[in-house]
């Protein structure tokens, strides 16, 4: 008789990638220190294409499993759920430690600062300009995710198509003006508390676009295997999750940092 036992949880098998992307993570900040100090920033970019190499091929396994090999049942699944969901709320305490610093100084200003936010000499960006252009960006977006989404439920898969792809354009947009906000930014991130913390909550947000951006664009080659359905696209669903959190968070940003921040 046999000794295995039937289970429906699903045992990874041994991989190489969780270990080489970690130790590829790790080289970024060998990049990061050369960027910082010589203004050099190919090592940083051979860096981040040897960690999307790695990342490809872990992705391409999890896909293997969830479709070719039927390991994602549904107890499976339920663990993807709960992992993500906790996932989130760890982002979430992530961004509540910038908006603490933001707002202890806010509140409190010290006379080091002149005693008035923000710092004499620093001027804040215009909230009415293309950060409210983001914003609208952004909201545009999480509508066009749900509308993916529900679509997908429902098994319209061309307009599954057009939303995601207007998804992944509106997050690439939203990046792009990010970019110019920054190369127009009047302060740098040496100017005291007010330039820290507003490019290190901005900074973290924008890296989370792209990621979210990637997970999106991920999840639109999938759809265009014919990897989902409307039953089973749990890969589908993290991403709009998370990229409705993404979405919350820059309401936070917007009218904490950018609008009432400024006064």
């Amino acid at each position: 008789m046999s000794n295995i036992i039937r289970h429906s949880c699903h045992l990874v098998d041994e991989s190489p990638w969780p270990i080489l992307a970690s130790i590829r993570g790790l080289g970024l900040t060998s990049g990061l220190l050369k960027i910082f100090h010589l203004k050099d920033n190919i090592l940083f970019i051979i860096r981040v294409v040897l960690l999307l190499l790695i990342s490809t091929q872990w992705w391409r396994d999890v896909n293997r499993e969830a479709t070719l090999l039927g390991d994602h049942s549904a107890v499976v699944e339920l663990g993807l759920r709960r992992g993500i969901i906790l996932f989130i709320a760890s982002e979430v305490f992530f961004f509540v430690r910038f908006f603490w610093a933001f707002f202890h100084r806010r509140l409190s200003v010290n006379i080091e600062l002149g005693a008035m936010w923000p710092p004499s000499g620093i001027l804040p960006f215009n909230p009415f300009e293309i950060p409210l252009l983001n914003t609208v960006i952004l909201l545009s977006s999480g509508i066009s995710v749900t509308w993916a989404h529900h679509s997908l439920i429902r098994g319209h898969h061309s307009q599954v198509k057009i939303s995601l792809i207007l998804t992944v354009i509106l997050g690439l947009y939203f990046t792009a003006l990010q970019a110019i906000e920054y190369l127009e930014a009047r302060f740098c991130f040496a100017d005291r508390v007010y330039g820290a913390t507003f490019f290190l909550a901005t900074g973290f947000h924008g890296i989370h676009v792209i990621i979210g951006t990637t997970f999106l664009t991920i999840c639109l080659i999938r759809l265009l295997s014919h990897n989902f359905s409307y039953n089973h696209h749990f890969g589908f669903e993290a991403a709009a999750w998370y990229w409705h959190f993404v979405d919350v968070v820059w309401l936070f940003l917007y009218i904490r940092i950018y609008w009432w921040g400024r006064k």
